[in-house]
């Protein structure tokens, strides 16, 4: 990572200063649930459309948190990381791509205990954000996966599983931007994918940076 300006954090010290303050997963999900009911979102913004989007995404991530399944041979190759690793997502509680996919980040995180999930708000840490874009963009949910023994990064994932990233930068390449349509049929390729693609993506990660890759 390089520094726009001498004077500027490292990327380094905006991890633990972000670090202090990230949240768990189940305080994120009891955050989304109180939002929800609430008629709410994450941020400072607070429009009826963003609070609709929360209430969708709690119903998703309900959903997910009960259905996602890992099969035995991948479950074996998470369980076997030994380095301790801590997953800092930046998210928001509107943002559609992060319903389907953080409750697979915990369902992962669940089978090590050398695997530490974290969440903190993108708007709240766009310093940090900055330094992690998505071609250009400040795309979420981004996972920064971070080396807990060095605080170094060991690599990154997001804002989408590779099958539906591609699926968006195809419909981009044609339209320009996404449209409200096909927004709606992403999520019905999550529901169809049950978590498939992102575990896959997200144990290659793993393995490929912190673990074995004859494993892969």
């Amino acid at each position: 990572m390089t520094e726009n300006h001498i004077d500027s954090k490292s990327t380094r010290a905006l991890l633990q200063e972000s670090l202090k303050k990230a949240i768990s997963y189940q305080d994120y999900r009891a955050m989304v649930n109180q939002l929800a009911l609430e008629g709410k979102s994450t941020g400072t913004e607070q429009t009826e459309t963003l609070a609709n989007y929360t209430i969708l995404n709690n119903r998703r991530m309900k959903r997910f948190d009960k259905t996602v399944k890992i099969d035995d041979l991948t479950a074996d190759k998470i369980s076997i990381i030994s380095r301790k690793i801590t997953w800092l997502v930046l998210t928001e509680s509107w943002c559609g791509d992060a319903a389907p996919t953080m409750p697979v980040m915990n369902k992962i995180a669940e089978l090590n205990e050398n695997i530490d999930l974290k969440v903190i708000l993108r708007d709240e840490n766009l310093e940090l954000m900055d330094r992690f874009p998505y071609n250009g963009t400040l795309s979420i949910p981004r996972l920064i996966m971070i080396d807990t023994a060095t605080n170094e990064v060991s690599g990154d994932w997001g804002p989408r599983p590779s099958v539906a990233q591609q699926m968006a930068e195809d419909y981009k390449e044609k339209h320009t931007k996404l449209s409200a349509e096909f927004k709606e049929d992403l999520q019905i390729w999550y529901n169809k994918d049950k978590g498939k693609n992102t575990i896959e993506d997200l144990t290659r990660l793993l393995l490929e940076n912190v673990g074995d890759r004859a494993l892969l």
